[in-house]
């Protein structure tokens, strides 16, 4: 082969450094026995030879990939346009995590048993694993039970399963801000709407933040906990439409989730309800859809940047990974809960 048409090697860098092969490896696996001077002689070459090192090989040397598998769990009978979008900005967040700690992602989207697959660390696929998305698809779940057992370089967002490693939202702590604003706001009859006994025991953890602060406040929380529609969105409108039926009083709503806050709005909307005048409304998960909803939906939004960066650290193994780690929350207050 032509010398100007082939792909230049490691001899090629180091005949033109003027130093040795395995010099060159060594630069390029980062190892601190090289000089300055050296390492910059080799890299100014290898620039001018437009060298790219072998990844591969250096990764079969290493026993390591280089790479954490991510794996999105959701619903069988959801398109790629269906997916929830919060679950998107988790992956963003995962895979920009990964690559400032010098990893590249391997993505899969998952729904049914037939497509089930986690064992890249055991298979050398991958260094980790990470599992985010819907805990509305429970033999997705059960699958992962073994593979996210402590101890096996995985992790997974939220509280899908009991004992094992993961990071979460501070729950807790966003249901609290939810009550405190609706006060705040003057309003005195709140509440919650969220499926309590769902898989999702993140709910529960807003439900009790909510309950608390709201009881020390001097108020108490109606609750809508059980809903059977199978979207949140539907969940939310199916809640208003039992709120009105049975005549109860409220003049706010917190939604364990947007989706369902959404849903909520719409029903709220037909029934003739105007928000925020007569009924606030809170949601939970700060998806995009909420600025743009009419009016604007006030959010708790998750630091979803902390949490991805809170997973990598986790499932690295780094010495400053937080365990049972939360990501810190934030109210974007909106309309949807302003009056006056």
């Amino acid at each position: 082969m032509d010398r100007d048409t082939r792909r230049n090697t490691a001899w090629d860098v180091a005949e033109k450094a003027g130093v040795s092969q395995s010099t060159v490896s060594r630069v390029f696996t980062g190892s601190t026995r090289i000089s300055q001077t050296t390492r910059e002689r080799v890299i100014a070459a290898a620039r001018e030879l437009d060298y790219l090192p072998d990844k591969r090989a250096s990764r079969l040397r290493s026993g390591q990939t280089g790479i954490i598998a991510v794996v999105v769990i959701i619903r069988a009978e959801d398109s790629a346009r269906e997916v929830n979008p919060f679950a998107y900005a988790l992956l963003g967040s995962v895979c920009r995590a990964a690559s400032e700690s010098g990893y590249e992602t391997m993505v899969s989207f998952q729904a049914s048993p037939d497509q089930f697959y986690g064992r890249y660390v055991e298979q050398r696929d991958a260094d980790a694993l990470v599992v985010i998305g819907t805990t509305q698809n429970a033999a997705a779940w059960e699958y992962y039970r073994p593979l996210l057992e402590p101890g096996r370089n995985a992790v997974c967002w939220g509280l899908p399963l009991d004992n094992v490693p993961s990071v979460r939202s501070d729950n807790y702590a966003g249901g609290r801000l939810a009550a405190e604003h609706l006060w705040e706001q003057g309003y005195r009859k709140p509440a919650f709407l969220g499926p309590l006994a769902s898989a999702q025991r993140q709910f529960h953890e807003r439900y009790q933040g909510f309950v608390e602060a709201l009881g020390e406040l001097g108020g108490t929380t109606l609750t809508v906990p059980e809903l059977d529609a199978k979207s949140r969105v539907e969940q939310g409108r199916e809640a208003i439409r039992l709120l009105l039926a049975k005549g109860e009083a409220f003049d706010s709503v917190f939604a364990a989730c947007d989706f369902i806050a959404l849903g909520a709005l719409e029903a709220l909307a037909q029934a003739g309800k105007q928000v925020p005048r007569e009924v606030g409304i809170v949601g939970y998960d700060g998806i995009d859809a909420t600025a743009h909803a009419h009016p604007p939906l006030t959010t708790i939004k998750p630091d979803l940047e902390k949490a991805g960066r809170l997973m990598v650290a986790q499932v690295l193994g780094n010495d400053d990974a937080e365990q049972a780690a939360l990501a810190p929350v934030e109210l974007i207050a909106r309309t949807s809960t302003r009056r006056g």
